[in-house]
């Protein structure tokens, strides 16, 4: 059937003469790879007309879709990047995709790539939307793949090409961009020390050579800037508006070089040419210079043409003069033999050759190291002449500078005079005055973490006995005020004369906010952010090593409580979210009072709550703990000047030693609670075999909701909207009924709830707008309809947190654009507020396609006019409740005024306004005299079908 399916797919798409794409070679997303270069199976295709039209690869079920992505901007034609993922765990796996800006591997010699942005939008053909993450130096982007599945990925491009693209993991990802900071702040520093070191020489002493080095070195720099993205990010420009500096850049490395070598070598000493010669090569430099800003590509080239021919003509030239015994030439020979081989390198390089991770930076090292040579060269020049006698730095100072740049404090232990010594910064940074730390080994170890003494002391013994070795270990340090903070220590043995250890010395790092920072991240992780609790994945890993436990003979039986609350949602609708976040929070306190500290408390979801009892074997003390749960949950909340009181119905459930997972007793809780609702709730059940033909029966209904829904049992029925002025039919709702085969008429408050707990909510929702849709189509090819007549259909949650609806609406309406306006989408204020920030893109993205929005059960929830307001809804509809006229109860004196302001603030906001609900006469002329015009209800007629609607609407046209 599968593959017959695919058939008739292909079959679809050669007729309407599009060709589908070739086939995708799906990526299996590997686990314990940090990174996966996506380069070699992207597949880079133009846009036509600004889209793309496109065969997702087939996902777990075998099953090819035809997506349409669209280009993120209306009037652009860009090109499409399409590549396939498939996420082969039982897990969901977040990854990043990240398309650098420039690479220097493989930018190549002529015409050469100098960086530009990459990718615009990246869309999924199913699940999350790809979010865009802030990064300087590359287009990221977060892709979150779900279980089992085949994810096609179409990434709309910048420029015309992607030469690179990687899937890293998250943590991997951040560690490789770190990795390289301190390198590149090394690089810098070195940079910039030789750069303002040789200007100083240069306004000491005046000599020439010193401004032709340091004007190199300062080329260098400004390279090493724009390489860095440090310029760009300084500047905020665009990975694009980079180029030109990139390649002046480029362009002043040449420039200053060849500059250098003619002063150094003072080569207008030996003929009048060379000078007419260096005044026409500097004319062009800087001609160069200045193209860059209009051509960079050509003048990149140009540049790396010329260091390349410096390089070669300079090397004969200064060994030609070497060997006549000129010492300037004679001191650059080691120097430009490194320039030599520098070249060769980054040729290797840009030529794509070598392309490692580390070849762009070695590339910049290089260049540094070559300006370190040349600016060592000139010095030792200066030295031989007598023209300087500003001394250099010794390696030791060299070393201590270092230290002192990147924030380490040092540590050192004399162990024959058992004296530790550490730096003064070390003691403020821990409250404490100068020198406070210094004295005894044993004063030092007591300020130690306790935890922490033993990995401590151990480690110091290790290194004296052996006499060799490193240590590289966090431990923990006391404050001034008690308050402990991390340190990672980093030390080796010093070995005397006589071949023992001396010495232990190293530094520390204050890694405080790290840690605590992962340490956060980790117990988020695992925890409930609202009550503190354990999460579900947590709670079932305690359970399943509890488990583990009750197999060992004499192994501690736990039982397991599920605790629901009975009717939460109703309490949830009355007071807020803010408020009942308050009442589970008081609750989860509540029940975590009743247990004791072997046990675990955990919040499974929205308002269901976990225990493994632990602490307690016998029944009639686990059944005493779980009535205390219960009668300290029913216990009234003071919410400000009134009491609430909730029950919960509580499913218990004892492991009994058969082969079990953790998931399976948690079931086992769970249908123990079901059964507990059952029977009124507000009470405990324990798990009985019965429990399981409620879940028998469940899957029963879905699999006979699933076949019904492909059997063409359900189908959409329309209820009319009336014009209570004119009587005329202005519109009509689409409403899903089931005609089942042996229950009849099924009703929708059973099959919709079910529809939503097995998932197949998206799929109902689909059915019934394609229904909706070709009834539609065919109204208006048959009878015509009337101007300003609509259909609504209500989305579901799930359709609107998911874009692969959106997709759908798009191919639909594409192939009808008159289609868009007669259809209107129904929303629910509880949908728009589950995920504002998402529903404000999903309702802006259907609003662009024509289709009406419309704002169901208006009034009933905490913030209606603020998404009116926020939200591009052109219609709200009144709920029945407010339509409801009982004089006996008084509703008549509270709802009329509510649905005359509704009615006033439509007009106001050039909303169209529906009743819902209507059932009578009397409260036809009420929404009349209260001037609400469209109404819709049992008082104009139940839902009909699609032909008794089409002779109503021909009746009132008089036809």
């Amino acid at each position: 059937m599968r593959h017959l399916l695919s058939l008739a797919c292909f079959l679809v798409f050669a007729l309407s003469g599009l060709a589908p794409a070739r086939g995708f070679e799906v990526i299996s997303v590997p686990e314990d790879v940090n990174a996966v270069n996506l380069s070699e199976v992207i597949e880079v295709v133009r846009g036509n007309d600004g889209r793309v039209q496109l065969s997702t690869a087939p996902d777990a079920d075998g099953i090819i879709r035809r997506i349409e992505v669209l280009a993120s901007e209306q009037g652009t034609n860009p090109s499409f990047a399409l590549f396939a993922l498939r996420n082969d765990s039982d897990q969901q796996i977040e990854r990043l995709l990240v398309a650098p800006f420039f690479r220097l591997p493989g930018s190549g010699v002529f015409q050469p790539d100098l960086g530009e942005a990459r990718v615009s939008a990246v869309t999924p053909s199913v699940g999350i939307r790809p979010v865009r993450l802030s990064d300087p130096e590359a287009d990221v982007f977060e892709v979150t793949l779900d279980p089992g599945s085949t994810v096609t990925l179409v990434a709309e491009l910048s420029s015309g090409n992607l030469p690179e693209l990687y899937l890293w993991q998250p943590n991997a990802y951040r560690d490789y961009v770190n990795s390289f900071t301190l390198f590149r702040g090394v690089v810098l520093g070195v940079a910039s020390l030789a750069a303002v070191f040789l200007t100083i020489m240069f306004v000491v002493k005046g000599r020439g050579v010193f401004p032709a080095t340091a004007a190199f070195a300062w080329a260098v720099l400004a390279y090493l800037l724009i390489d860095f993205g440090i310029l760009g990010r300084l500047f905020s420009i665009s990975a694009g508006g980079v180029q030109p500096l990139r390649a002046a850049a480029e362009a002043g490395i040449a420039t200053t070089l060849a500059g250098f070598l003619f002063i150094y070598l003072n080569l207008h000493r030996w003929h009048l040419r060379f000078i007419h010669l260096a005044l026409g090569l500097a004319a062009l430099f800087l001609a160069l210079f200045a193209f860059a800003f209009f051509q960079p590509a050509i003048a990149a080239t140009i540049s790396r043409l010329v260091l390349a021919m410096l390089g070669l003509s300079g090397f004969f030239l200064i060994l030609l003069l070497a060997l006549r015994g000129y010492d300037r030439a004679v001191l650059l020979v080691p120097t430009w033999i490194i320039f030599i081989a520098w070249l060769f390198y980054a040729w290797l390089v840009i030529s794509g050759q070598v392309s490692n991770d580390v070849a762009q930076p070695a590339v910049g090292g290089g260049l540094v190291l070559v300006v370190m040579l040349l600016g060592f060269t000139a010095v030792q020049h200066a030295f031989s002449e007598g023209q300087v006698s500003i001394g250099t730095l010794s390696e030791v100072e060299r070393r201590a500078l270092a230290l002192t740049g990147s924030g380490d404090f040092v540590f050192d232990w004399n162990i024959d005079r058992d004296r530790v010594t550490v730096s003064d910064e070390l003691a403020i940074r821990l409250g404490e005055k100068r020198g406070a730390l210094r004295g005894a080994i044993k004063r030092w170890l007591d300020r130690v973490h306790p935890d922490d003494r033993d990995r401590f002391r151990t480690a110091f013994d290790t290194l004296v006995e052996l006499r060799r070795g490193k240590v590289s270990s966090d431990i923990r340090v006391a404050g001034h005020d008690g308050t402990y903070r991390s340190f990672r220590m980093r030390v080796k043995p010093v070995l005397g004369g006589d071949g023992q250890v001396n010495r232990i010395v190293g530094t520390l790092q204050d890694v405080t906010e790290d840690r605590a920072a992962r340490e956060r991240l980790l117990h988020d992780a695992v925890h409930d952010s609202l009550t503190g609790l354990p999460n579900k994945q947590l709670f079932l890993d305690r359970l399943e090593r509890a488990l583990e436990r009750a197999r060992l003979p004499g192994g501690i039986k736990p039982a397991v409580f599920l605790i629901d609350i009975d009717r939460f949602m109703e309490l949830e609708e009355r007071i807020g979210h803010s408020a009942s976040d308050s009442v589970l929070l008081a609750m989860s306190r509540r029940i975590s009072r009743a247990i004791r500290p072997l046990d675990t408390v955990a919040r499974i979801t929205g308002d269901q709550f976990a225990v493994i009892l632990a602490s307690e074997q016998a029944a009639g003390k686990i059944a005493e703990i779980a009535e205390q749960i219960r009668k300290a949950l029913k216990a009234p909340f003071n919410f400000g000047d009134r009491d609430l009181t909730l029950s919960a119905s509580i499913g218990v459930t004892i492991y009994d030693s058969n082969p079990a997972s953790a998931a399976d007793v948690l079931r086992d809780a769970e249908l123990a609670m079901y059964y507990a609702k059952r029977l009124g709730g507000d009470r405990i059940e324990a798990y009985r075999a019965s429990a399981r033909s409620i879940s028998t029966y469940n899957r029963a209904s879905e699999e006979d909701l699933e076949r019904g829904m492909k059997d063409g049992e359900l189908h959409v029925q329309f209820q009319p909207v009336t014009d209570i002025i004119t009587g005329q039919i202005v519109g009509a709702e689409a409403l899903m009924r089931w005609n089942h085969p042996t229950r009849g008429a099924v009703n929708p408050d059973e099959f919709v709830p079910l529809a939503e707990r097995s998932g197949q909510i998206d799929k109902l929702g689909r059915l019934a707008f394609e229904q909706a849709a070709t009834q539609t189509r065919e109204w208006m090819n048959s009878i015509g309809l009337p101007e300003e007549f609509f259909v609504s259909v209500n989305l579901s949650p799930t359709q609107l947190a998911t874009e692969s609806m959106l997709a759908d609406m798009r191919s639909l309406l594409d192939r009808d654009k008159a289609l868009a306006s007669r259809l209107k989408l129904e929303v629910t204020e509880g949908q728009v507020m589950s995920n504002p920030e998402h529903s404000a893109y999903m309702l802006e993205a259907l609003h662009g396609l024509g289709v009406g929005l419309a704002l169901d059960d208006f009034g009933t929830g905490h913030s209606s006019l603020s998404y009116l307001h926020r939200f591009p809804f052109d219609t709200i509809k009144i709920p029945a409740a407010f339509v409801k006229m009982g004089t006996d109860t008084g509703i008549a004196h509270t709802q009329g005024p509510i649905i005359k302001a509704i009615v006033a603030l439509a007009r106001d906001l050039d909303l169209m306004v529906i009743a819902e609900g209507v059932e009578s006469l009397d409260e036809i002329e009420r929404l009349r005299q209260l001037n609400c015009r469209l109404a819709q209800g049992f008082a104009f007629g139940t839902a009909m079908t699609g032909a008794e609607l089409a002779r109503k609407l021909m009746a009132q046209q008089g036809r």
